[in-house]
């Protein structure tokens, strides 16, 4: 059991820091391969391949190297270059952030009537206390929080294909692309899930505090492969659910398409998608702080013997959280439309290109035990 939980675990914690800026809302799905159509699976497939690839990588890096925290990894592979990455990282943790601020606090108005500043103050205060807790307590809130919202999206989904079979099938029957003006290539597509794998390069530190019981390569390669298959069935989920509407503009449009596609099945399944929701921010904040806690640390117990108090590392996710909330102003549509795209790039060359140039000497070098 004990080695089957850590080859699972990567993936749970990537998982569960990917739901937020990853798939959510749905409206991360609609712009990086529900828009497509039938042909959107390409996109999803190409993630799947992405997603493993970087974890197999992260994972053997960490285990080789020693490192299990973001900038020593980064100093392993760009030296100096490290800081570009913080940088970029800091960015587009707190836009993925913002994003599901934006979200949140319209859903869980809209679900369970709460005042937008009340669910604010809610997930700051539960994102402070988990990162005050600590490790071992954020691994065993997420994994019980993986569960619960592989639960949710799966009954949502059932629930939706349950009542527009034909829907779904017609739209790979007659190839329906139509909601946009023209088809896109196989190229295009490819490469808009390799852009969907780039911004959410930076949910892959949360996990390395997890990487320390990993013992080989054939482990990492099995925990790269099971983390890359949990974080991209829910994509597909919401991608089939998606297509149940294709290519309605109400739903595509929408600033938050599960509320959208939800709507027809009463209040409760909308107030669950609200609890769950909010959850997701919870989570994906959670990982993304702690993982900037995580590099922090490092430099103060080298320099004073020290780890961070509690209380430090509720007050860095306080001030973080804060700065995301400000950015949610701006609008989740305009978020995830222009700034993941921009940051999505800086991740590719600061994090996912020196990866894999990395990868010969990290999967091929003989004298690492296998």
């Amino acid at each position: 059991m004990k080695h089957l939980s850590r080859l699972l675990l990567p993936g749970i914690i990537l998982q569960s820091v990917l739901i937020g800026g990853g798939f959510a809302t749905g409206r991360e799905i609609v712009e990086y391969g529900g828009q497509f159509g039938a042909s959107g699976w390409i996109s999803g497939v190409s993630i799947f391949f992405g997603f493993s690839l970087l974890a197999i990588l992260s994972f053997e890096a960490c285990r080789i190297w020693h490192v299990f925290d973001y900038k020593s990894l980064l100093k392993k592979l760009i030296g100096r270059g490290w800081m570009l990455y913080e940088i970029s990282y800091l960015m587009l943790g707190i836009l993925i952030i913002a994003v599901m601020a934006s979200a949140a606090g319209e859903i869980l108005h809209n679900t369970l009537s709460l005042e937008v500043w009340v669910g604010i103050v809610l997930i700051v205060a539960l994102v402070g206390f988990l990162n005050y807790m600590g490790e071992s307590f954020i691994a065993s809130m997420k994994t019980i929080g993986t569960i619960a919202l592989f639960l949710a999206y799966t009954l949502f989904s059932i629930s939706v294909f349950k009542s527009h079979p034909d829907s779904i099938a017609s739209v790979f029957r007659e190839w329906n692309t139509s909601y946009l003006e023209e088809p896109s290539s196989t190229f295009f597509l490819i490469w808009t899930g390799i852009t969907y794998v780039g911004y959410n390069l930076a949910v892959y530190p949360a996990s390395f505090f997890t990487l320390k019981k990993i013992h080989s390569r054939k482990e990492s390669i099995i925990a790269g492969i099971v983390a890359g298959l949990l974080m991209t069935i829910p994509w597909f989920l919401t991608y089939l659910a998606i297509m149940a509407f294709y290519p309605s503009p109400d739903v595509l449009g929408a600033t938050v398409p599960w509320l959208k596609m939800l709507e027809p099945f009463g209040p409760a399944f909308v107030v669950i998608f609200g609890i769950v929701v909010g959850w997701t921010l919870v989570e994906t904040a959670t990982g993304i702080i702690h993982a900037f806690i995580g590099r922090i640390e490092t430099d103060v117990k080298l320099a004073t013997g020290n780890h961070l108090s509690g209380v430090k590392k509720a007050l860095i996710s306080t001030i973080a959280l804060i700065a995301a909330m400000l950015l949610a102003q701006v609008g989740i549509i305009n978020l995830i439309a222009k700034g993941y795209s921009f940051m999505a790039y800086a991740m590719i060359l600061f994090y996912g290109i020196p990866l894999i140039a990395a990868a010969p000497n990290l999967l091929f070098n003989r004298s690492e035990p296998t």
